[in-house]
């Protein structure tokens, strides 16, 4: 028997207004409804996630969306934290980003990114990536404190 999907909750953290509304007609597209937050820089992602300021009461995230050209901290930067934060690298990181370079995917990977996903130049495609990150980490991906 199947047992229905429950939403998760999805991190954001991107500062191209463009890329959060495409994202976000992505996940609103799909069928189960996660909850999307979104932050607009490094500093605003450790805030989240480690619940200060007006983060206060922000839930931990089951996937962290991560762009790496970010202001203040940028992505590799909040990425490193992540993964040697013992309280936070279970969270699994995706990198999103419009880099192809083969030194930024490399360095994503030895700071145990997830993922790596380039966004692709086309809206349509953008949101198929989108959709299809989603749709992994919800129905095949096993989650840590999810069933």
């Amino acid at each position: 028997m199947n047992t229905p999907l429950q939403p998760i909750e999805v991190l954001l953290v991107e500062d191209d207004a463009g890329d959060e509304l495409m994202t976000r007609e992505a996940f609103e597209d799909n069928k189960i409804r996660n909850t999307l937050h979104v932050v607009r820089d490094g500093q605003e992602a450790l805030d989240f996630l480690y619940r200060r300021t007006r983060y206060e009461g922000a839930p931990r995230p089951d996937l962290i969306l991560l762009d790496l050209n970010l202001p203040k901290y940028d992505g590799r930067q909040v990425l490193e934290k992540i993964k040697t934060d013992p309280a936070l690298a279970s969270i699994p990181v995706v990198v999103l980003t419009t880099s192809s370079a083969e030194e930024d995917i490399l360095r994503s990977y030895k700071l145990h990114a997830n993922a790596y996903v380039t966004k692709p130049v086309d809206l349509d495609q953008f949101i198929a990536a989108v959709r299809q990150i989603d749709e992994f980490f919800v129905t095949v991906v096993r989650l840590p404190g999810r069933q």
